[in-house]
């Protein structure tokens, strides 16, 4: 897809659910609205977004879309614009993985999502180690 950023780890030992809390900081810490799906075979799913000057490039309904899946062991971060889904604290990730998660982005969000993207990759392998 374009726009979206996968990032594959191997051997770490990493507490996924306490990555996810670690993200969702990061983004409060930058002024972001976050949510976040409750824990699930499936993964994780957190969403972000940012009003301001940013609601004429993004669409409001838009938000940075986080999804964690694996073990500790062996698991993907994907990062990608996607539909702010209301309520994302009481669906199910198998349920989002069927939704608008992610979505084909324009020329404007395209450079937003890079940017915040490029951030964001930096800063988990900087949490996982």
């Amino acid at each position: 897809m374009i726009g979206e950023k996968i990032q594959q780890f191997q051997g770490k030992h990493t507490d996924l659910g306490g990555l996810q809390s670690q993200i969702e900081a990061y983004f409060k810490s930058e002024g972001f609205t976050v949510q976040s799906s409750p824990a699930s075979p499936h993964g994780y799913a957190i969403q972000a977004k940012k009003g301001g000057f940013l609601a004429g490039i993004i669409d409001a309904d838009r938000a940075l879309s986080v999804l964690i899946s694996g073990d500790p062991d062996d698991f993907t971060v994907r990062t990608g614009v996607g539909k702010w889904v209301e309520h994302l604290g009481v669906a199910a990730v198998e349920t989002l993985l069927l939704s608008e998660l992610f979505l084909l982005v324009d020329v404007a969000e395209m450079a937003w999502n890079v940017e915040i993207e490029g951030k964001l990759a930096k800063k988990v392998e900087a949490l996982v180690g």
